[in-house]
């Protein structure tokens, strides 16, 4: 077995290979770059290498400086992890030259199936069903819209060496192709050092369902079944789960029996993932294979029980698969909720950053028999740097059933907390309580369709209001004795606490009474209904875990005058606990409105200004481009909401601007 391991990565990947590597009793090294100083990645590792400032083709896809490394501490295997150099067929050759064993597949077979294009005309070859597109190299933007005025709009377009979302754009008409494949060509460029596009006819209504396969170099290929990756935004995936609630064991054999035959003919080794389209007659056709490990692999871990990383490290040392297929069941259910710091409530911009506060939930056994598992590559008081992905964390539970692993999901967000940085935990638990979703009805459509002027919050139901009314009116009795017994208070001012409250939130509004005894407290609603509440929460505790009516229930709490914002099951609200009378004057009181910024153009993240697309006194119309920011790799076109005239410009191409500063005015 190797004695020490070089990760070509950072983040979240490189800490999973580490742990992995400290398990099996291998050494580590890890590479960084100026902005990964701090990072993880590096504190985690038995050595550490500097290869050069932020920007990663300044470091991290550099191969030379990656080999420079390797010859520096004399490790004898390579990890790449997933994205950067993980799919580039010259690093492999690389390696392959220099005697060091690259923990992944054979260099040609990265050259044929890493490449989108090749891997799509080899899978026509071989008569496996591909979706309609143009595989060969496109010139410039006016051939890309030739072309997919040929194949039918809608059409995707995609950088050949793509991978996490960047370099794909839906085109529905020719002004979109055309901006699309300059967009997605730019993002290539940047993110991989590769601008080549494709285009394929983009099929609607489609679930992304993908294919685990490992293959040993003794000619052994197995499939671990499949993942359910339809929940995707941008063509980034957001939710995944394993198994598909879709499929069933005809067709799951079919496509795993087909994602091997095509490892096979191009003499795959290591684990490596087969994507297809699935129709909703589960007819499925192939999209491409990653020859690499997948981000969502661990809810395949927790299904199967194997640990994907100490098999691929040992069939890069040559050793055969310890199993054969008929060996590999699907044991309960797995789902995995990707942390990114964008913010959702800005239509998911990026958001970099300091973590002020990172407190993910206890992995391992739960409670109620379920398992958590949380991949991370970040700490409290860590940066989210504007430089890479933005992905946090990676969060997974399981259980038995799909109904149980989305309960341990909805528990498990509720109780991670996050903050100093904008950060979709308030989507993802939004979806985990929609009812398309644990329908398992749903397509890669679905948050464009359920979502479609963002996000803008939930709204909870009714009882779960009331759950959360009775948690907090007891929350209150307890702060409210707490205050009653400070010390030093004058004589003839003793505090007495009341049991008559008015719970308001989210335009609901709620009397009751509290009866408190040494275990908990008894909520008692006006109309009649009583709801026992047990807790230890204590003032100034930022999480409160209690149970409600024998129930669990997880509540984020922060202090505001005359009661708590609470966050749970992606809602944000600000819940009032007041005296009647306070309660009967508070609706007395004006409700202060927003300033209004409807005549400038705001800066929705912090990025780049890569272009400004107008000049000062020119007319825009609505939906005119005005200004492209770039940001943790992706390019953003802000567009104008209405007609107007821009009075002032206010940043130019090459500034680097904060959320909400002032891009443009207009008159």
């Amino acid at each position: 077995m190797f004695k020490k391991i070089l990760i070509a990565n950072r983040g979240e990947i490189a800490c999973r290979v580490i742990k992995t590597a400290r398990k099996m009793g291998i050494q580590t090294v890890a590479v960084y770059s100026d902005a990964d100083a701090n990072a993880l990645h590096v504190k985690m590792a038995d050595e550490a290498v500097h290869i050069g400032p932020p920007p990663a083709n300044q470091s991290y896809i550099v191969i030379d400086k990656i080999m420079d490394a390797i010859r520096q501490t004399g490790a004898e295997a390579v990890h790449p992890g997933y994205g950067f150099l993980s799919e580039r067929m010259d690093f492999a050759a690389a390696l392959e030259e220099a005697g060091v064993v690259f923990v992944g597949p054979p260099s040609p077979a990265i050259e044929s199936m890493g490449d989108k294009i090749t891997s799509k005309k080899i899978a026509q070859d071989a008569g496996v069903s591909t979706v309609p597109g143009y595989m060969g190299l496109i010139a410039d933007a006016e051939e890309a819209v030739k072309i997919s005025d040929q194949i039918g709009y809608p059409v995707m377009i995609k950088a050949s060496a793509g991978g996490g979302g960047k370099g794909m754009r839906i085109a529905w008409n020719a002004q979109e192709a055309r901006e699309g494949f300059e967009m997605s060509q730019n993002e290539a460029r940047s993110s991989f050092g590769d601008d080549r596009i494709f285009i394929e006819k983009f099929v609607t209504q489609p679930r992304h369902i993908e294919i685990q396969v490992l293959a040993d170099k003794h000619g052994n290929c197995v499939y671990l079944h499949e993942r359910e990756c339809s929940i995707q935004r941008r063509n980034q995936k957001v939710i995944e789960e394993a198994p598909s609630p879709f499929l069933d064991e005809k067709t799951r054999k079919a496509m795993g029996e087909q994602a091997c035959a095509l490892a096979k003919a191009v003499g795959y080794t290591s684990a490596g993932t087969v994507e297809f389209i699935v129709d909703g007659n589960r007819n499925f056709y192939f999209l491409e294979m990653n020859t690499r490990l997948q981000v969502e692999h661990p809810v395949t871990e927790l299904i199967t029980g194997l640990d994907l990383v100490e098999l691929m490290i040992r069939i890069a040392n040559g050793e055969p698969l310890p199993f054969k297929q008929e060996d590999l069941k699907i044991n309960g259910w797995a789902m995995e909720s990707r942390l990114y710091a964008e913010d959702p409530y800005r239509n998911f911009l990026p958001s970099i950053g300091r973590l002020t506060r990172y407190r993910p939930p206890v992995e391992g056994k739960t409670a109620r028999g379920g398992i958590v598992r949380n991949d991370t590559g970040v700490f409290e008081g860590g940066e989210i740097s504007m430089y890479y992905d933005p992905m946090i964390a990676k969060l997974c539970t399981w259980a038995p059933t799909r109904s149980e692993a989305i309960e341990e999901m909805r528990l498990a967000l509720d109780t991670f907390e996050v903050e100093g940085i904008g950060h979709n935990l308030p989507f993802v638990a939004a979806v985990m309580d929609h009812p398309r979703f644990t329908s398992g009805n749903m397509t890669t459509a679905f948050i464009a369709e359920e979502y479609p002027e963002g996000f803008q919050g939930v709204t909870l139901d009714e009882p779960v209001l009331r759950r959360v009314a009775a948690a907090t009116a007891a929350m209150n009795r307890v702060s409210e004795i707490r205050l009653s017994r400070i010390s030093g208070t004058l004589g003839n001012h003793e505090r007495k606490v009341g049991d008559d409250w008015v719970i308001s939130l989210q335009d609901h509004e709620y009397k009751v009474s509290v009866a408190a005894d040494h275990d908990g407290a008894t909520v008692i609603f006006v109309d009649g209904q009583k709801m026992r509440v047990t807790s230890d929460w204590q003032p100034g505790q930022s999480l409160a875990k209690l149970t409600v009516d024998g129930e669990p229930l997880v509540l984020k709490v922060g202090l505001i005058p005359m009661g708590f914002r609470i966050r749970v099951r992606g809602a944000d609200m600000k819940v009032y606990v007041r005296t009647p009378r306070a309660a009967e004057l508070a609706h007395l009181m004006p409700e202060k409105m927003p300033p209004d910024t409807s005549k400038f153009l705001l800066c929705p993240m912090p990025g780049l200004i890569v272009k400004i697309s107008v000049e000062e006194g020119q007319e825009v119309q609505e939906g005119q481009a005005l200004a492209t920011v770039e940001a943790m790799k992706m390019e953003n076109i802000l567009r104008a909401e209405r007609k107007g005239i821009v009075k002032k410009i206010n940043a130019a191409p090459g500034a680097s601007l904060k959320v909400d500063e002032i891009i443009m005015e207009f008159e």
